[in-house]
């Protein structure tokens, strides 16, 4: 019979998903490769997103949670130690090469390790891969030669309206996402803002373990790494987390988690759902340790596609924050701005800013900077933010910040 349920506010859980999304406590230390690595390992991948609006939004998340970072760091475990692999998961994400064996389980299904949460998807998928298989030969043919980006195919390259496709596509650019999610091909490098396709089996390293992981263990593997990057998750949770719809029989796999200790249940306080959660049995103590001094709060800055602000709803229940890519909208429907970015500080996420690059007179524009109704006021909070946009405008490269007249008054004399 399973334990009771643990209770925990909700200001603790909060705590302990900052400090698993390594938004709090100590950050990584160490070599620069080593400490990317520890981030991606702990937080399952990082969106990939090459926009740079203001900067790519991959960057920044690794921004927000390293005390120093280059992104040649980052492009050097990509291509040459190649610890690192650019994959869909369904987007195109950061993962680790060591988790190679969790990601060719779902390959070596494909497309049946969809799930029903991809509508269709499953039955186009089989459907595409059956009518397009000399298509599929003659990509194969060409990448045994050399990578090529999407454009080296030529007259492959044909763009056509889909009215279910989540973009225009074509043939080629479709095959090519199937053989990614077979493994059959991958991400070998980019062309400015292309990617270069290559062979998967010319371009992983003789170190990588190929062989797929039973689909149970899959399950088990990837429900744990869900559970213990977001701190405390619901089913729906784990679900859209890691690895996004692609669990086949996760509410056996949970309950046999939980039946063995590996998984406890909890209830927060506070909370009007009465959806049940689940927290890791490893981090217990730290979830324990959170009110006792060891909690070390930080203020960050994280961009759109960042893995905090992954789950809309989930922000809204357990952060009362609520989170628009308005970079998508209308002008003239934008609220808080174009690339807005949360400011994360303590155990809140308390506002947003909305900056600009000008690269001409070399500075960091805020556009505005909103406060949350609940947000705390006064100096101290208003100069921890301004320390984080200064040091955000170190990252970019740029000398100063300047601000808008559009900034709340509880941080008005730190924000000029």
């Amino acid at each position: 019979m399973n334990a009771p349920p643990l209770r925990i506010p909700l200001r603790t859980a909060r705590r302990l998903i900052l400090t698993k999304q390594r938004l709090a406590g100590r950050r990584p230390s160490g070599g620069a490769s080593d400490a990317i690595l520890s981030v991606i390992r702990d937080l399952g991948y990082v969106q990939w997103d090459p926009v740079s609006i203001v900067a790519p939004s991959h960057l920044i998340s690794l921004w927000s949670r390293l005390e120093r970072f280059r992104p040649t760091d980052l492009e050097r475990l990509l291509w040459e130690e190649k610890k690192v692999l650019e994959h869909w998961t369904p987007m195109a994400s950061l993962v680790l090469t060591e988790d190679y064996p969790l990601y060719a389980s779902l390959m070596h299904r494909y497309p049946d390790s969809l799930t029903s949460s991809w509508g269709s998807q499953r039955t186009r998928a089989k459907e595409f891969l059956r009518s397009h298989a000399g298509l599929r030969q003659t990509i194969l043919h060409q990448l045994e030669r050399k990578p090529r980006t999407l454009s080296d195919f030529g007259d492959h390259v044909r763009a056509r309206e889909d009215a279910e496709a989540w973009n225009p596509s074509s043939d080629v650019s479709t095959m090519l996402f199937h053989l990614t999610m077979t493994g059959e091909v991958m991400v070998v490098g980019h062309v400015g803002a292309q990617n270069l396709w290559g062979l998967s089996r010319g371009f992983l390293p003789g170190w990588v373990e190929r062989a797929p992981l039973p689909e149970a263990e899959f399950e088990r593997e990837a429900a744990q790494r869900a559970v213990r990057a977001l701190g405390v998750a619901s089913r729906p949770e784990i679900t859209h987390y890691f690895v996004r719809g692609r669990y086949q029989h996760l509410q056996r796999t949970l309950d046999r988690l939980e039946a063995e200790g590996t998984l406890h249940r909890v209830t927060v306080e506070g909370l009007s759902d009465r959806m049940p959660r689940y927290l890791h049995a490893q981090d217990v103590r730290l979830l324990a340790s959170l009110d006792d001094g060891a909690w070390q709060p930080r203020t960050s800055l994280v961009p759109p596609f960042d893995n905090l602000v992954a789950g809309t709803d989930r922000m809204v229940r357990l952060f009362g924050f609520r989170y628009v890519r308005e970079q998508f909208l209308p002008r003239e429907k934008r609220r808080f701005g174009t690339y807005v970015l949360p400011i994360v500080c303590g155990d809140q996420v308390i506002g947003r800013i909305d900056p600009r690059v000008d690269r001409k007179a070399n500075r960091l524009l805020v556009q505005a900077v909103h406060a949350e109704k609940d947000a705390p006021a006064g100096d101290e909070v208003g100069e921890e933010i301004a320390g984080t946009i200064a040091r955000f405008a170190g990252f970019l490269g740029v000398r100063e910040v300047s601000y808008s007249a559009t900034v709340p008054r509880i941080w008005k004399r730190a924000l000029r």
